[in-house]
């Protein structure tokens, strides 16, 4: 089953249906590589179609989150950014405190990380989104005022 026939599946089952504008985010995002925010979907969308506003993507974005067929991540700086879950497998991310760099690390991962809290502490981890913020190696290894390896 197709991304479009699922999603179509999932808003039938809710009451809702797939109007051209959701398919036309859900098309948008099924071409972008990686992280997005709302306003780049956006313009896109609006290429092929004027008649698409800002609200309906996010109230369609909101809808694709809930339906757990796209994740949103928060960097903190004011913008949500949005990812096509069906790219790729669960993955979350380590995001660098200080020069923002963000790497993305399989789910499976975490597996271990899981399993000890379940068995310490009888507490099931969702495993389904998560951002770990801390230092990046470089910048762990150039503190601030000190000469670093980024080039901007």
């Amino acid at each position: 089953m197709s991304c479009e026939e699922t999603f179509a599946q999932q808003l039938r089952e809710r009451g809702f249906r797939l109007t051209p504008q959701r398919e036309m985010v859900l098309a948008v995002l099924h071409q972008t590589e990686g992280l997005v925010t709302a306003e780049a979907i956006h313009q896109q969308v609006r290429h092929i179609s004027s008649a698409v506003d800002i609200s309906t993507v996010y109230r369609t974005l909101d809808l694709l989150t809930e339906l757990q067929m796209i994740s949103m991540l928060d960097l903190g700086d004011g913008q949500r950014r949005y990812e096509f879950v069906g790219r790729s497998a669960l993955h979350h991310h380590l995001l660098c405190n200080r020069c923002g760099g963000l790497t993305r690390v399989d789910a499976s991962q975490l597996q271990l990380l899981s399993d000890h809290i379940q068995r310490e502490f009888n507490f099931e981890v969702d495993l389904g989104s998560m951002t770990f913020r801390g230092l990046c190696g470089n910048c762990a290894a150039n503190p601030p005022g000190g000469h670093s390896a980024h080039t901007e």
